[in-house]
Order: C-alpha cells, then structure tokens, then sequence
C-alpha cells in the first residue's frame, strides 16, 4: 500500500511543486486585481486548493496520454505509467476523483464560476493530446493554466471583464515562453519520435520569438497596470519580470538541456516578483 501510494504521489508530481507555483501565480494576481487588494477568504482558499488538485490532475492526464511515449524520451522514461507501476486504468480513475474533489471546492462559489469550471476541465483534459495534432501545445497548456483567471474575477466579482480576459492574455503568452523553454530541453526526443511543440515549431529561431513573446508578456503587464491605475511598486514588480526575462534568455542562449531546464525554473521567481508587486502596491502604493 506505501508503494502505491508513493507511486501515485510521483504521477501526480506533487514531489515537484514548480508546477502547481506556475499555475498558482496568474490565479493570485487575477484574485488580488478583481478584490483591489481585499480577497474573498473563501475565494482565496477554493482556489488555493484548486490550483493543488487541478494541476494534480493535469500531470496524471497527461502522463495517460503520454503512456506510449514518454518511455522514449530520457526525462520521462522513469514515470510511473512508463514504467508499469500505475496502470491506465489506475490513472483515469485518478484523473476523475481528483476533478470530483476540484468540483467539489468550486460547488462553493456563484453559478458563473461553477459554469466557467466545466471549461477549465475540458481544457485540462485535451491539452495533453495536442501534441500529437498541433505544434502549439504549449499554447494550450496556457489557456488550461490561465483560465483560473476568469473564474477568479467571477468568484470575487460575480462578472469576467474585459481586465480578465487581458490578464488571461498574458497569463497564454507567458506559459508558451516558459514551456518552450521547458520543451527545449526534450528536442531531440520529440524530433526523433514525431511529437510536436512550439519548440520543434520554432527550430533555430526559439530564442527569437521566445523573446517576443516575453516582450509581449511585458506589454500585457504594463497595459493591466494602466487599466488598473497601479502604482509605483506594480511597475518595479513588472521591471523585475523584465530582469529576469533577460536573465532566461541568458540561460537559453546556447540552448543546453540543463540550462533551458533552468531558465523554466526560473520563471517561479518571475511570477512572484509580478505578484509582489502588485500585493505591495495595494497596500501601500
């Protein structure tokens, strides 16, 4: 029984946190923006939760969908479905209690969150199957991250405005750039098995349009900042976002594995820095 659920501690990825902090981060800047400061203790913890058991969710999907290939691919080969510990089936059942207990948290909130959440599961579950029929799963990997955004501003404002769909915006732009990076690291793999992504998409032009994607991240930041009225300490969060932007295409420059892996990483700092901000400046700004 401890083996079991060990191995289903490891498909779920709860051993590697960077995940749920990368989803956590967009869904913490949309919760403080909608409540100017001042968010919902009940909002804050539905979708605290939410954020742990959905991107639970989304690993054990994904790892489903990748049950036949992720044995080829040397950063995936020791996972448990490519190994045999965790069956297909083990997986799904998991995969659907996981999204039972995700309902069963947004059951908390309006009738418009609760709507907006069957969107969100969808999203969930077919991200992981574009791999194999768009090269640009890293975009869809952004809407299932940043549609906690919307639902959000539903939970703490009954309404998703136009702010929320300009923060999901950003929220796209900056998971495709972190996830490029991240899917750098399994080129080779991904070329030699036929598996698409934005980085095969790309080719040698990856830093290029990684960098304009994170020049067009900048842009969504500085025109929520403007729609919001933010202060001094908004901008300084966002001039750290531009720092470390920067500082990851430093780390991709000669696009090695473990530098590309580590520029991915770096993006937690990335979405704190941006959070910060923002806390700070309804504070005391």
């Amino acid at each position: 029984m401890r083996d079991r659920l060990r191995q289903y501690v490891l498909l779920m990825r709860l051993n590697k946190p960077i995940g749920t902090f990368l989803l956590l981060w967009p869904t913490l800047w949309a919760m403080w923006i909608a409540a100017e400061g001042k968010p919902s203790l009940a909002v804050f913890i539905v979708f605290t939760l939410g954020v742990f058991v959905m991107r639970a969710a989304g690993c054990v999907i994904n790892d489903f969908a990748d049950r036949k290939i992720d044995p080829h691919v040397t950063r995936t080969r020791a996972r448990p479905l490519a190994l045999g510990q965790v069956s297909p089936r083990e997986a799904i059942w998991l995969f659907i209690g996981l999204c039972l207990i995700a309902f069963g948290l947004v059951l908390f909130m309006n009738a418009l969150t609760i709507k907006l959440a069957f969107v969100g599961v969808f999203l969930a579950f077919i991200y992981p199957f574009m791999k194999r029929h768009t090269y640009l799963p890293q975009v869809f990997l952004g809407l299932a991250f940043g549609w906690a955004v919307p639902m959000v501003f539903a939970a703490q404002t009954g309404e998703v405005p136009q702010l929320a769909w300009l923060l999901l915006t950003g929220t796209v732009l900056w998971a495709t750039a972190y996830d490029t990076m991240y899917a750098m690291v399994d080129r080779p793999d991904d070329l030699r098995i036929g598996v698409k992504s934005t980085a095969v998409l790309f080719g040698d032009a990856d830093r290029l349009v990684i960098g304009l994607i994170q020049a067009l991240l900048i842009l969504v930041l500085l025109l929520v900042g403007r729609h919001t009225e933010s202060g001094l300490f908004y901008y300084l969060g966002v001039l750290g976002a531009v720092g470390l932007s920067i500082y990851q295409q430093y780390l991709i420059r000669n696009r090695q594995p473990a530098a590309c892996f580590k520029a991915f990483l770096n993006n937690n700092w990335l979405g704190a820095v941006v959070f910060a901000g923002i806390v700070i400046d309804f504070r005391w700004g």
